[in-house]
């Protein structure tokens, strides 16, 4: 790995501002951190819409840490001697973010912090006229800060525990649907739900971005939120599910470092499903 980033001496304070501007809590944080890492990627940013409001408004993980974990993908890409340290790190650091999240905010999970069911007109009715979607802007501008340190922190301190071979479902669904090794990398962090967390599919998160990274080549400017191929590949996923989205209960499993989930991608864990979303 090259020379770590720099641990900056005050976070950024616009946190809101960029929230109001691109209008999504996963865009808002997949910029912010690219930003502070010198990289800007308008379209895979603005690709990452279709994981606002805990991946297409479903009420999962917080989209701030799905478009966090975006970014620090991008930079383990970058300061990486290859795709398995890379993985690891991307790992690592997204685990590092979802710690300093939860500690702020006692979950991880966007209904949870929003009170609000996206699919509900009354329910968004309500989050907006009670002043709750205002806990989301203030979040955004008081955690900007520390989940930049978290994400310096967790590319830093991972890049000395890297061993072997690392493998992502999330990767490998990206690589299926023919992502570039950047872009399969940027996702790394998806691995087991959301940094090994067992939340929500990871794998599933990873085909829908990569679903609205070619909806956006085809249509500038509008958000990935109006993108029917994410909608395509999320009842796709339904189906094959039987309407489970939970990484532990689809595997069974919880995955306590990238070495178990490397093993289970090894052993075919997932395979169906991935080939699934892939061809969704």
């Amino acid at each position: 790995m090259e020379s770590d980033v720099k641990m900056p001496k005050e976070g950024p304070k616009d946190g809101k501002k960029v929230f109001k501007k691109l209008r999504t809590c996963s865009r808002t944080f997949f910029y912010i951190l690219n930003r502070e890492f010198g990289h800007l990627k308008e379209l895979e940013e603005r690709a990452s819409d279709a994981l606002a409001g805990g991946i297409m408004q479903e009420g999962h993980q917080c989209g701030m840490l799905w478009g966090a974990s975006l970014a620090v993908g991008a930079e383990a890409y970058r300061k990486c001697k290859d795709k398995n340290q890379a993985i690891s790190v991307a790992v690592h650091a997204t685990k590092n973010i979802m710690d300093s999240f939860s500690e702020r905010e006692h979950t991880i999970n966007c209904r949870d912090i929003t009170h609000c069911d996206f699919s509900s007109n009354l329910s968004m009715a309500k989050y907006f006229f009670t002043g709750r979607f205002l806990h989301c802007f203030n979040l955004a501008e008081q955690w900007a800060p520390e989940a930049i340190k978290s994400a310096i922190q967790g590319i830093s301190e991972s890049k000395s525990e890297t061993s072997g071979e690392c493998h992502s479902c999330a990767s490998e669904v990206a690589k299926k649907m023919g992502a570039s090794d950047e872009e399969s990398i940027m996702v790394a962090g998806f691995a087991g739900g959301l940094g090994l967390s067992g939340a929500a599919c990871g794998a599933l998160a990873a085909a829908i971005w990569m679903k609205s990274l070619q909806w956006c080549r085809e249509v500038t400017e509008r958000s990935s939120m109006d993108n029917p191929y994410a909608k395509e590949t999320l009842d796709t996923f339904y189906q094959y599910t039987n309407s489970n989205i939970l990484c532990s209960q689809i595997t069974g499993k919880q995955f306590e470092n990238i070495e178990e989930h490397t093993g289970f991608i090894n052993n075919s864990g997932c395979e169906e499903l991935i080939n699934v979303l892939s061809n969704s």
